[in-house]
């Protein structure tokens, strides 16, 4: 997702854990058809569908066309009509030849995302703000299409729950599903927390991770804008569309904290957070800092720390600290480890949105298709227990927030131009539940 502070950088080579440049709506890309992922000789059309014409949503869909010389775009849904045209000018602009979308096919509303679906497409790239993934991401997989999910896929438990679901469906059906948690895609960070995870630094003791940054784009209000639209030219500041920021953006925190702990669950998380410098009605209603301490069953404890606001430093950083040594990233400058087994990453650098798109074209092409959806759900589950930790001010056991039943946001089929959905109180440690 678009942010100001985005990092150009911001299975066994590495089967055993795991799932250059994209800024908002950054359609370059570095890889050619000659990728040694693509060693398929089927030649067949794979027909893929852009559900959500944002700037990540363009960026995916130009990926897709790089991955897979025989890749075309055929369809393309967004709620909002000049989202759509600009995504559809940028497609045609990169490859007008392989972007058959006809006016037919060009779908506007909450339901484009089933038109989408229903139009005959092989792959759906969903890109949607996170509230819709949990039913587009199921509806997806029901119809038998393999999907690019963008990160987070869910904004409460039960929309987790629900990934969870589809994800196994996807695993029954022989679908790849492939997640948007781009750094498991980074050639750097596979190269050191493989290292980590192979024992380089022994039994871990804590992971620290920090997700420091400055304001978000906004949209101000418009004179033909109801409260709906406002609200969802916003999306990022409504908690029920977005989850809070700890789930929007700074869950690839958290998602690299899982994934050095070998994607094993918490036992509990305790945390606090607050709403200090956003606070105007364009912020919804949303925090601008988190701070929260998981504890694992090992006595292993992980940190995290993110806040949004101006003038503030910088910084996107992995800390872990085991018995034999340290590994330290500091996204996109450094990997490196020290202690008995010092090494410091010095290989390759590829753009890892397109490496996301190249693998997952060429698992479709192999009939071994990938399917990320655990991992997924579980680094997005992290970041909804972290934010309902800090909400109530509360330990909250793995139990709890898994088997949440609280739902922040309408269901899909309620919305449409006229729903009168009220943001929910900022939340208010100590007062607020969530469980």
């Amino acid at each position: 997702m678009k942010t100001k502070d985005f990092d150009s950088t911001d299975r066994r080579a590495f089967l055993k854990k795991s799932g250059i440049v994209m800024l908002g709506s950054t359609l370059a890309y570095q890889t050619g058809f000659g990728s040694p992922l693509f060693t398929s000789s089927a030649k067949s059309t794979i027909k893929v569908g852009l559900i959500g014409c944002g700037g990540r949503g363009t960026g995916a869909a130009a990926q897709a066309l790089q991955a897979d010389p025989d890749v075309v775009i055929t369809a393309l849904g967004d709620i909002f009509e000049d989202r759509l045209e600009t995504a559809y000018n940028a497609l045609t602009n990169i490859d007008a030849k392989r972007v058959k979308v006809d006016k037919k096919r060009k779908f506007i509303g909450f339901d484009a995302y089933q038109k989408v679906i229903d139009s005959g497409v092989d792959v759906v790239l969903l890109t949607t703000p996170p509230a819709f993934r949990p039913d587009q991401l199921t509806a997806a997989i029901n119809a038998g299409k393999h999907v690019f999910c963008e990160k987070p896929v869910a904004v409460d438990a039960p929309g987790v729950r629900k990934v969870l679901e589809a994800a196994k469906k996807a695993k029954d059906k022989n679908l790849a599903l492939v997640s948007g948690f781009c750094f498991r895609y980074d050639l750097p960070s596979r190269g050191v927390f493989s290292r980590v995870l192979n024992g380089d630094v022994g039994e871990i003791r804590t992971v620290t991770t920090f997700r420091n940054g400055s304001g978000n784009w906004s949209n101000p209000r418009q004179p033909d804008w109801n409260d709906l639209t406002f609200k969802m030219r916003n999306w990022h500041y409504q908690n029920w569309l977005s989850g809070d920021f700890i789930v929007e953006q700074a869950v690839h925190s958290l998602d690299m904290m899982s994934w050095v702990m070998g994607d094993k669950m918490p036992l509990s998380a305790t945390g606090t957070g607050g709403r200090q410098v956003r606070v105007n009605e364009i912020y919804g209603n949303i925090y601008d800092h988190f701070a929260v301490e998981f504890a694992y069953a090992n006595g292993a404890k992980g940190y995290h720390f993110c806040r949004q606001q101006e003038g503030t430093s910088h910084r996107n950083t992995v800390d872990v600290l085991g018995i034999d040594g340290n590994a330290f990233v500091n996204v996109g400058t450094r990997y490196e480890i020290s202690g008995k087994n010092q090494w410091k990453y010095d290989g390759p650098k590829k753009n890892m949105y397109q490496v996301q798109h190249d693998e997952l074209f060429a698992s479709i092409r192999s009939g071994n298709p990938m399917n990320n959806g655990e991992f997924m759900a579980n680094s997005t589950l992290l970041a909804i227990w972290a934010r309902m930790a800090a909400y109530t001010g509360q330990t909250v056991s793995f139990e709890q927030a898994l088997n949440s039943n609280v739902e922040l946001g309408p269901k899909i089929d309620e919305y449409n131009w006229d729903l009168k959905w009220e943001n929910l109180p900022v939340a208010l440690p100590g007062s607020t539940k969530v469980i």
